[in-house]
């Protein structure tokens, strides 16, 4: 039976941050993710799902969005069913962005940010965004389908300064 595997079929991506201090703004970072076609996997996203959006076949959903992280353990969650894309989707990305409604932030300047990737309760990657301290935007996760369309996953947190609105239009580009 060992030839046998399903590869992932369902995914939970989960962000969590600290509030901002007392009198400081709030800092607000969004999950976002963004599938693309089997003619162009590194080309301009099919369509992007964030915060107050979803995908148009319910595949891809942010369960949970926060402003401020002020939420209790993990403030933005979001879940992509792999298994139920459709065949002309081979790569989603997922990503983290920072919004800079008051000027520029970057991870450095978010307390205690941690993500957490997991099929069920098996845990594929945890990670607190260190290796991408300067940045503003982050991919965090990459799903691809192989030729008998089983989803593997590649995990690696890759840092971005782009706008939150150029981010989601970049954060599928291959990475020089």
């Amino acid at each position: 039976m060992s030839g046998i595997s399903k590869g992932i079929s369902k995914v939970e991506i989960s962000l969590k941050w600290d509030p901002s201090p007392a009198g400081q703004p709030p800092t607000d970072l969004d999950v976002v993710a963004a599938p693309y076609l089997a003619g162009d996997p590194y080309g301009d996203p099919a369509y992007v799902v964030h915060f107050d959006s979803r995908s148009p076949d319910g595949t891809i959903t942010l369960n949970r969005d926060s402003p401020d992280g002020k939420g209790f353990g993990w403030d933005e969650v979001m879940t992509v069913e792999l298994g139920r894309l459709d065949a002309r989707y081979t790569r989603v990305v997922v990503g983290v962005v920072i919004q800079q409604r008051s000027g520029r932030r970057a991870f450095v300047d978010v307390l205690n940010p941690a993500i957490r990737i997991r099929e069920g309760y098996t845990v594929l990657a945890e990670d607190d965004f260190g290796g991408a301290l300067g940045a503003t935007a982050a991919t965090i996760a990459e799903f691809v389908r192989d030729e008998a369309g089983e989803w593997s996953f590649r995990p690696g947190v890759h840092g971005y300064e782009d706008a939150p609105a150029d981010f989601a239009r970049v954060m599928g580009r291959p990475r020089p």
